[in-house]
């Protein structure tokens, strides 16, 4: 275990610890021992090298998603760039989780939804008209890359 970082080796010493102890912890601590020692172990710089090592050594990422029990685009999506590429995609979704909620309150023209009922139609209806071109849609794409097809409506048609 000499290549896992000392905050790793000390939160597997712990759960090791807990269960070798002559009295069973509560386990609500033995929960806590686990999950600690398996945050640590997945953020441990020891699994991204050993991910860029198995790369080196032409492993294909069908192989290291599946040591890592992944998907290979969730394996990829964690470990594939540079650092700082990693680092990025990984605040990107720490700021996108973070939100209260995923849709924003300010785009322009109304939603698919909104529209349909406004319209008194299903949302079905809409597409088909927005096809037809009897209503403008617009795709709105925001720096995060989420995009969302608003429609605009005039007065005459509500």
């Amino acid at each position: 275990m000499n290549y896992l970082s000392p905050e790793t080796r000390a939160a597997i010493e712990r759960l090791i610890a807990a269960g070798d102890s002559a009295s069973t912890p509560d386990a609500l601590e033995r929960l806590a021992s686990i999950r600690s020692a398996r945050a640590a172990l997945q953020a441990d710089p020891a699994t991204l090298a050993a991910v860029r090592d198995a790369v080196s050594a032409g492993r294909s990422w069908d192989e290291i998603s599946a040591a890592a029990g992944l998907k290979p685009a969730a394996a990829k999506w964690r470990w594939q760039g540079s650092d700082e590429e990693i680092a990025e995609r990984l605040e990107a979704g720490r700021k996108r989780s973070a939100r209260p909620s995923s849709v924003p309150t300010d785009l322009p023209g109304l939603s698919v939804a909104d529209a349909a009922k406004a319209l008194g139609v299903t949302p079905q209806a809409v597409y088909l008209r927005v096809s037809r071109g009897g209503l403008r849609a617009e795709v709105v794409t925001l720096a995060d890359g989420r995009s969302y097809k608003r429609v605009f409506l005039d007065d005459a048609q509500q």
